[in-house]
């Protein structure tokens, strides 16, 4: 019988065909956060998400926080709240295709609480600009893009940016760049997880560079100039 592995997702819900083994919705209100049940995925992000994780482990119990609105909006504290509600759920990974441009005592207590756990946190980094959270807190995997790689690669880039990047291309139109490709890592981590689930976080680090399939970011070529 193979080990039971609990991903935890945060993001805007699940498609109807998609099992989730338990999920919890975050929302903002005039008094405060409130929660409640999972509604239907207004913006079809999260489904996408979930379906690139699967993809790669299917086995593995997902266990989903919704915490964006209809317009793709989210809080630091909402995602605060997602991230302690997962720790609960004693999940071993979490998966954060978002970043907030503001540093929030909240959110990184959160994630450090995350982190002290030994729980891995894999959250989506732009190719370029400004940094976001909680890619940017310490103990977080920092994950973006790579348009390299197959659905089945992964790039060590040990970049200003990023730790790691994946694939950018889904089964359908939708979401790409750091957020498909934070899935599609946080999948093949998972994967892993199933084979070796005593695995601690900086072994899982070596073994992602090891196996990495490209070292470094993209060089594109500049074009010549006359002379």
């Amino acid at each position: 019988m193979k080990p039971e592995v609990r991903i935890g997702v945060i993001d805007s819900g699940h498609g109807a065909h998609q099992r989730v083994v338990a999920g919890r919705r975050f929302f903002l209100q005039g008094e405060g956060l409130g929660e409640g049940p999972l509604k239907p995925d207004a913006l079809g992000h999260g489904r996408a998400i979930i379906e690139a994780i699967a993809q790669r482990a299917p086995t593995a119990g997902l266990y989903l926080a919704q915490v964006f609105d209809q317009r793709g909006v989210t809080s630091a504290a909402q995602v605060s709240a997602a991230l302690y509600w997962l720790l609960e759920r004693d999940v071993r990974l979490i998966n954060l295709s978002l970043g907030l441009r503001q540093d929030r005592p909240s959110l990184r207590a959160a994630c450090a609480e995350a982190v002290a756990r030994g729980v891995l946190l894999c959250a989506s980094s732009p190719a370029q600009g400004e940094p976001v959270f909680p890619a940017s807190y310490p103990g977080v995997l920092r994950i973006t893009g790579d348009a390299r790689c197959s659905a089945e690669q992964w790039s060590w880039l040990d970049s200003t940016q990023a730790d790691f990047a994946a694939c950018v291309r889904g089964s359908r139109p939708g979401p790409s760049g750091a957020s498909l490709g934070c899935a599609a890592l946080s999948g093949h981590i998972a994967a892993y997880l199933l084979t070796e689930p005593a695995s601690s976080n900086q072994q899982l680090r070596q073994w992602l560079q090891a196996q990495a399939h490209y070292h470094g970011p993209e060089r594109r070529e500049l074009p010549c100039k006359p002379s």
